[in-house]
């Protein structure tokens, strides 16, 4: 055979010495002597493997490609390629079918190939069970470029992890056609280096895997659904055309009257489901959850390991420990080792375009992922039959959330108003406002400050009010019940949702589901079998040592499959050094939350003292506007910050715990990044609602920090309206900075730096210019998902937001309104628009965001006891109209708010430095606390007011935070968790499958009566025949015969 030629019937596609490797070659004669053999072999294997169509089928013999060309029968390559297949991308739909046009692709798995010099020049397809032939691409020899190339000895050898890669894709390819999946490899494609392996899913193996799932599929039988009657009926049908333009235009969403009896699918009772159109039966959905399901539990561990000479060569160990790698369940240890890079179901096709047919992405996102529509209802049902139950469940509840905003934001807004039309009657304010009254007030720091009069604070005093008064106090105990309405209308909405999807009784195959054994746990309790195993055979060594070969031989017993780990599980001593690793990181991470406040709050008292300085009495009466804004702006930063690298080290905590489910490592996850999260984002927050102003000290005795600083003091209205800004700002930068900006500005980049790559590469290789791109490379393009952590993260914490420290900021409800409005527009446009379409996951609720969702609202109800408490001026206005006013009102309540000091008792240095700024000698000045006036025989000491007003507000933090939390729970209880109707409805599907499955053994009872009867009545006839009549009688035995094996 001619050093040109190729014989392909020598040449695995599929191994190492193959054409799309490093390696080059001009022929076989190239190869190493030694693996001739192993060539065959390997030929022979692969070759059944990978060819589609028998050789009298495909019209053209494959391994005579080069001789037709050399003799003149094949003059380019395009001729061979449209006489193999004619317009291949019209039949697969651009890539969401099978070259045949008829199977569809239902998940895709992409790796890295490396194309060189010689691979360039045959880029191949290997088409698996595929009804298309094989197309091969040569491209001929320049003139004057002939011949041979020079073949080094380095180009022999091939990577050595690219060779083991190589092999364990083909192992586990294998073994998914083996578990009955189709596959059709693609290396020809727009993106360089990429290739891309498809997948279809056939009927039998559909249906036997939904009835390893029980997957609930709906039957022949419909029945009636349950209508209101009368004055309700009235009532829904006048709600329905109110709400008929907000409803989105999709066919999920047309009031149905009937529904489809669903029952777990099983081979056996095929009859009993509409197996009309097999085609769209299960759905792309179902499908890509099925594949997956397989791709996750085929192994790719009898995979032979590639030993290569010199530098290539590893021992025994090393190749243990690359193996164990691969993990028991393959396709999740194959991403992880880089075996394959990517693995994704395709989207139904593209969204936008004027002749793009009409699919459910499309419709998605035209009714949907559109800014245009947000005062629309979402699709639920069609995101479920699009993304799956889980991601519907999430935008299921981020709907019922936002919509229950709405009565919160009313109810918020009404209260702003209410203090805004009472803030010129309320006298405490007017009374500060008031120069008459001539209050001179102590310096608010040493040295640098002087005295000032009280009615400076005017501006502040009336700010104060509008979210200080006694609405608050309402609004806090109406927030903390809709905390609880909020919550059982969910699982109301929940319970429709299940019945709807057909999830009631998912518990025990959910369960199952998720007690499916991490990869990672698996090697991980595989590395300490082999551990123990060694230290078992090094105490030993009083026995003969084992040879090379039966070690040898252990190696491969482990490699293909031996279950080393049934026995085995990891131990508190296995964790334990993760566990203390968790514990450390936890506290350093929250003291480094703490320090960085500590550092704000020094930041903080360091300006004001410096502002102070300033010489405009402009810049001195801004000081504390500016102090607060500039310190907030800065703990808004560092939250943010601080939110990214707290979510990274969350996970990577999580991950050397090696939990051994993925609920269990998803559920520990959500807990340390819920926690560390939420230290970060509320502790500013609580340090000006509860710390700041409580440990000041008096004139003359202040607290000092680092002997230096002293520390700061609340305003004269209050820390209220301190609290209130801070909470306003955070609040609303964290939203538009972090959840807004970042999910649109962060996928916007990546898109833009893989485009730029992609472009790069592909000026590398021009005939790729040609071709148009398949589905499968448009997705690849697309950002991987990440799951629903972070996106249900954000709504926890804003929800927090909204019900912790409502009392100072009644228009928080109000702003996660208007934010929820876009997010979810936001969230629904990257699913469709921006993200590789994730696995269908069937999920029932929630999960553990329930739980702390109701932890969120019962801490909600403790907070705004004591904001309402100790942080507003609530409980001190109570105490003096009750108990030391004189005539009923608050007129007084200022001035007995403020204690006296007399000017002659402050400490050496710390008086100011002008004391004669207001233009007169001030002798005593006043500052805001509960103590004896310097004339007392106790003189600073705590005053009995002090007491009364303490035991007041303690008390109204027992008696508020025990009534509302006996609202809450009495809504509970009175709100039943099931729709009466939906429990009604349930009933009914379990009566009706009963009287289903009755029927048919009635049925089956009576055929076997019959054809009883009628087999004694044949028996009859047949004794009946006369027996001269030998032919006859054997006639009509055999037909009696015949009619078994007819029946």
């Amino acid at each position: 055979m001619d050093k040109d030629e190729l014989d392909l019937h020598r040449i695995p596609p599929e191994a190492p010495w193959g054409p799309h490797t490093d390696r080059a070659f001009h022929g076989v004669e190239f190869l190493p002597e030694d693996l001739g053999e192993a060539l065959n072999k390997t030929a022979m294997r692969v070759n059944e493997k990978y060819s589609s169509l028998p050789a009298e089928e495909k019209g053209i013999h494959i391994i005579n490609i080069r001789a037709i060309e050399d003799i003149g029968y094949v003059q380019h390559e395009s001729i061979l390629l449209n006489s193999l297949c004619q317009d291949p991308d019209a039949n697969c739909k651009h890539g969401l079918y099978f070259r045949d046009g008829k199977r569809k692709v239902d998940y895709i798995l992409v790796y890295h190939f490396k194309k060189s010099s010689v691979s360039k020049t045959l880029t191949r397809r290997i088409h698996h069970n595929d009804s298309s032939a094989r197309s091969i691409k040569q491209d001929h020899q320049l003139p004057g470029k002939g011949g041979h190339l020079d073949v080094g000895e380095s180009e022999l050898h091939m990577d050595y992890h690219e060779d083991d890669k190589r092999f364990r894709r083909e192992e586990y390819e294998g073994n998914l056609m083996e578990a009955g999946l189709e596959l059709e490899r693609d290396e020809d494609t727009k993106i360089h280096g990429v290739g891309f392996v498809k997948i279809h899913a056939p009927w039998n193996v559909l249906c036997r895997e939904a009835e390893f799932l029980k997957l609930k599929m709906p039957t022949k039988k419909v029945y009636q659904i349950n209508q209101a009657h009368g004055l309700l009926k009235k009532i829904n049908s006048v709600i329905q055309k109110i709400t008929e333009p907000i409803q989105p235009k999709v066919a999920e969403l047309k009031p149905q009257t009937v529904k489809r009896l669903s029952y777990p699918f099983s081979r056996e009772k095929q009859h009993l489901f509409d197996l009309s159109d097999k085609e769209s039966f299960f759905d792309s959905k179902t499908r890509s959850t099925i594949v997956y399901e397989i791709l996750k539990r085929t192994t790719c561990t009898k995979a032979k390991y590639s030993m290569g000479t010199g530098e290539g060569r590893k021992t025994e160990t090393t190749l243990l420990n690359k193996r164990w790698k691969c993990g028991k369940y393959g396709i999740t240890s194959l991403l992880a080792n880089g075996v394959y890079s990517a693995a994704y179901p395709l989207h139904d096709g593209d969204y936008e375009g004027e002749n793009v047919e009409l699919n459910d992405r499309k419709l998605l996102c035209e009714e949907w992922a559109s800014y245009g529509v947000f005062y629309k209802y979402q699709p639920i049902d069609l995101v479920r039959k699009y993304f799956g139950e889980k991601i519907g469940l999430y935008f299921a509840w981020l709907g019922v959330y936002t919509e229950m905003l709405i009565p919160a934001s009313i109810v918020g807004v009404i209260v702003f108003l209410y203090g805004c039309a009472t803030v010129d009657e309320n006298i405490p304010s007017m009374e500060m406002c008031d120069e008459r009254n001539n209050i001179t007030m102590c310096p608010l720091c040493d040295k640098t400050c002087s005295y000032w009069k009280m009615s400076s604070a005017c501006a502040t005093a009336r700010a104060s009010h509008l979210f200080d008064n006694p609405a608050t106090v309402f609004f806090s105990v109406f927030m903390a019940l809709w905390a609880a309405t909020f919550m059982e209308h969910w699982k109301r909405k929940q319970m429709r949702l299940n019945y709807r999807w057909d999830l009631t009784g998912f518990e025990e195959e959910e369960e199952a589901v998720k007690a499916h054994p991490r990869a990672e746990y698996e090697a991980k309790v595989l590395e300490k079998s082999l551990r123990k195993e060694y230290i078992h055979k090094k105490k030993r060594r009083h026995l003969p040592e084992e040879t090379a070969n039966k070690w040898r031989q252990r190696v491969k017993a482990v490699m293909a499959g031996v279950k080393l780990t049934d026995k085995e599980k990891l131990t508190w001593k296995d964790r334990f050094p993760a566990y203390f690793t968790n514990f450390v990181g936890i506290i350093f991470m929250v003291g480094l939350t703490f320090a960085i406040v500590f550092g704000v709050i020094i930041y903080r008292i360091s300006t004001a003292a410096a502002l102070a300085l300033s010489s405009t009495p402009s810049g001195r009466s801004s000081v504390r506007v500016t102090v607060t804004a500039t310190a907030v702006i800065i703990n808004l930063v560092v939250i943010i910050i601080l939110d990214e690298v707290y979510g990274c080290i969350a996970r990577w905590l999580t991950q050397i715990e090696v939990p051994k489910t993925d609920k269990s490592f998803e559920e520990r996850l959500i807990f340390k990044a819920f926690l560390l999260k939420f230290v970060n984002a509320y502790t500013p927050i609580f340090y000006v609602a509860f710390f700041k102003g409580r440990f000041v000290g008096r004139p003359g005795d202040y607290v000092y920090i680092f002997h230096s600083f002293r520390m700061e003091e609340c305003a004269p209205g209050g820390c209220l309206m301190e609290l209130c800004i801070q909470l306003s700002i955070i609040m609303l930068g964290k939203q538009l900075i972090q959840n807004n900006l970042f999910e649109i500005g962060i996928p916007k980049m990546k898109k833009l730096i893989r485009y730029i790559k992609l472009k790069q590469q592909r000026s590398l290789d021009h005939e790729e210019h040609t071709k148009k791109k398949q589905r499968y490379e448009v997705d690849y393009n697309l950002e991987p998902f990440a799951g629903l952590t972070p996106e249900y993260m954000e709504m926890i914490i804003q929800f927090g937001f909204v019900t912790l420290f409502v009392a100072s900021f009644p228009l928080a409800p109000l702003f996660a309104l208007l934010n929820n409005i876009i997010e979810i527009r936001l969230d629904a446009k990257k699913f469709v628009t921006e993200l590789r379409r994730p696995v269908a996951v069937r999920a029932k609720d929630i999960g553990i965001w329930y739980n702390i969702l109701r932890g969120v609202g019962k801490l909600a109800v403790i907070i705004n006891a004591f904001v309402i408490s100790f942080t507003s001026d609530f409980i001190p206005r109570l105490v003096y109209l009750y108990m030391y006013s004189e005539n009923g009102t608050m007129h007084g309540f200022v001035n007995h708010t403020l204690s006296s000091f007399n000017v002659s008792d402050f400490q050496g240095g710390t008086a100011p430095n002008d004391p004669m700024e207001l233009g007169y000698e001030v002798q005593i000045c006043r500052y805001k606390d509960y103590r004896e006036p310097p004339w007392s025989e106790n003189k600073y000491e705590i005053s009995k007011d002090f007491w009364a007003v303490l035991a007041a507000r303690l008390a109204f933090v027992i008696v508020f935070q025990n009534l509302v939390m006996f609202m809450s729970d009495f809504v509970d209880w009175i709100i039943p968790d099931i729709p009466k109707d939906i429990s009604q409805q349930i009933h009914k599907e379990k009566v009706l499958m009963v009287e289903v499955f009755m029927k048919e053994e009635q049925g089956k009872l009576q055929m076997i009566e019959t054809w009883k009867d009628k087999d004694m009545k044949k028996g009859e006839n047949c004794n009946n025949h006369s027996p001269k009549v030998s032919r006859s009688h054997s006639g009509s035995m055999s037909s009696c015969h015949s009619y078994h094996i007819d029946v």
